[in-house]
């Protein structure tokens, strides 16, 4: 899986007790995201899959803005691996 290869390359080396850490939600969104908008782009008129992505997007917001209140340098160094533009309510 994509998911499996990038884990262990990034985060995986460094937190290995660490799953529910918030870089690892973030990752494991981003992963969804990215499936479900190549299933969007076959399938225009899922409105489930488009509800389902939305709630993920929001999700993966909520968990990323509080990472950057918390630790600025984390966040950061997340979206630059990730190629996730920065918030703009940041």
């Amino acid at each position: 899986m994509v998911k499996n290869s990038f884990i262990s390359v990034t985060f995986h080396e460094k937190k290995k007790e660490k799953n529910g850490s918030v870089e690892f939600q973030v990752l494991g969104f981003t992963n969804k995201i990215q499936k479900l908008t190549s299933h969007l782009e076959l399938h225009k008129k899922d409105y489930s899959s488009q509800r389902g992505l939305r709630k993920i997007l929001e999700k993966r917001h909520r968990l990323l803005s509080y990472l950057s209140k918390k630790n600025g340098v984390r966040y950061k160094e997340l979206i630059s691996q990730l190629n996730i533009r920065e918030s703009r309510n940041r």
